[in-house]
């Protein structure tokens, strides 16, 4: 590793007291050089070395990773020892041993370890115990490929942050001070706009914010369509809907600001991380803008990863939680939904199919006749079929219950939250790349989902209980109906009666 290269060394050099004259006395400093922690101390894939990458292309890091050099300075420095994680104990909790930062280089002051004290029995402030765990997370993290080992540390950070003001010891003359956080119980948003399969996508990262502010007030701010299926989600005690104002909407603005202002928020999860919603942090001044997970520029809590833009959706969320000190952040999941079936449903396992999606991507759609052949697969092998979709996707219906006469049509006729019932009582689903297919797989059905080259399933995918991605480069050419049967049936786990050739 590159900071392996590096030889930890101490230099005694003298240096004046602040303000002294010609015969004023002189103390000394030692200048330490212990290895320097970088990004290539982690292992590839990381969050903790995209974290250290990140911040080594800034100007202005964030003060975690100032803090993590800092600590790793010392106790390379230092011995490795007892008296070396004291000593940086002390410089987080106690009083900063760091007198400044000089290249690679770090002036430390020449008496005994200021925390010394701060590790013996007894001394168990919430500091110097929220000190240890930062120190000790540290360490364990470096070189370790484990997920939870990064997690660990970030957590830990965020518990000192409770204490310790991270800024004031990251600057250049590190100093200690309390932390400005409000004390509980504290006010927080989360913003996640549409589409469909995004909200859905985001309902992971919403329960477990939920769970690590279990006491604090959260609130969501979402488009007018999805707050009444998020007010039914159970998660949020307050849900604010955006009006989407548009460029020279100035009154809309104005609206948006004083709705955001109001509401005194301590943190914001952008789990959008767009830049209109970027431009909300802006909204908050002139007061200070509050802790920000997301990626505004300069925030509390970047998502540090230059590479986000190819991660998947969800991947990408839980990394950016993960460094706001919530782990582990689970699949998206609905709460169980009540919904009267249609009778023709009732008494039976039954399959929902999706043939819509965006009209504005229409590589997106399996021709509708297929969808047909394989519904009459379906029923063939004893499951009824019922056909979902906007009340403008009729036509797809049609089509289908021409080829089987006995699916039912539920185009036009659902909500969110009853197409959420539907699919959690479903024994399959089969949809085109949609936001209503999402909404399946976090229902727990098993899913079937077709993709063109249009989107790529590697950073959009639904991931759910069970969930089986067919992608070719284009629908109406590469996948036959027989192909979609076969995958039917394997995810089914049972046999079905073979459809005729189709489509």
């Amino acid at each position: 590793m590159a900071g392996a290269e590096m030889r930890p060394s101490t230099t005694l050099r003298p240096v004046p007291s602040a303000g002294a004259g010609a015969g004023a006395a002189v103390r000394t400093r030692r200048r330490v050089r212990g290895l320097l922690l970088q990004a290539d101390n982690f292992p590839p894939g990381t969050p903790l070395r995209h974290f250290f990458a990140w911040n080594e292309k800034r100007r202005r890091p964030d003060p975690r990773f100032v803090i993590a050099r800092d600590l790793y300075h010392l106790i390379t420095a230092c011995g490795r020892d007892q008296d070396a994680l004291g000593t940086a104990v002390g410089h987080l909790s106690g009083c900063p041993v760091i007198v400044a930062r000089r290249g690679h280089d770090l002036l430390i002051g020449d008496g005994p370890p200021p925390m010394a004290a701060a590790s013996i029995p007894g001394a168990d402030n919430p500091a110097s115990q929220a000190a240890r765990d930062v120190v000790t997370q540290l360490l364990a993290a470096v070189g370790a490929s484990d997920a939870a080992a990064h997690a660990g540390f970030f957590a830990a950070l965020d518990r000192l942050a409770e204490v310790v003001d991270l800024h004031a010891l990251a600057r250049r003359r590190p100093r200690l001070s309390p932390s400005r956080r409000r004390p509980p119980p504290r006010r927080i948003l989360v913003i996640r706009l549409s589409a469909l399969g995004d909200f859905v996508q985001a309902l992971g990262p919403a329960a477990a914010i939920r769970r690590h502010h279990a006491g604090d007030h959260l609130s969501l701010l979402t488009t007018a369509a999805l707050a009444p299926f998020a007010a039914r989600l159970g998660l949020f005690d307050q849900i604010l809907v955006d009006q989407r104002p548009a460029p020279l909407d100035f009154a809309g603005w104005l609206a948006l600001r004083r709705q955001l202002r109001r509401g005194s928020f301590d943190r914001v999860y952008d789990l959008q991380t767009q830049e209109r919603t970027a431009a909300y942090a802006r909204l908050f001044l002139p007061a200070p803008i509050p802790e920000w997970s997301g990626t505004v520029r300069g925030c509390s809590h970047p998502h540090a990863n230059l590479d986000r833009d190819r991660q998947h959706t969800i991947d990408k969320q839980a990394e950016q939680l993960m460094m706001a000190g919530i782990y582990p952040i689970p699949l998206p999941s609905l709460p169980p939904l009540a919904c009267e079936l249609p009778a023709e449903l009732a008494l039976r396992p039954f399959a929902l199919l999706m043939p819509g999606s965006s009209p504005r991507h229409p590589a997106k759609r399996w021709p509708a006749a297929r969808f047909g052949v394989l519904a009459k697969a379906l029923t063939q092998g004893g499951l009824g079929v019922a056909v979902i979709g906007a009340g403008d996707e009729r036509q797809l219906a049609a089509a289908i219950r021409e080829i089987c006469p006995s699916a039912v049509g539920l185009v036009g006729r659902t909500d969110l939250a009853t197409v959420g019932a539907l699919a959690q009582r479903a024994a399959l689903t089969v949809g085109n790349d949609t936001g209503v297919t999402h909404l399946a797989a976090a229902a727990g059905s098993p899913v079937v989902v077709l993709f063109s080259s249009a989107t790529d399933p590697d950073w959009c995918a639904p991931r759910g209980r069970k969930v089986r991605v067919l992608a070719v480069p284009d629908l109406a050419d590469d996948l036959t109906a027989e192909a979609v049967i076969a995958a039917a049936r394997e995810t089914l786990g049972a046999t079905m009666v073979a459809a005729g050739t189709g489509g």
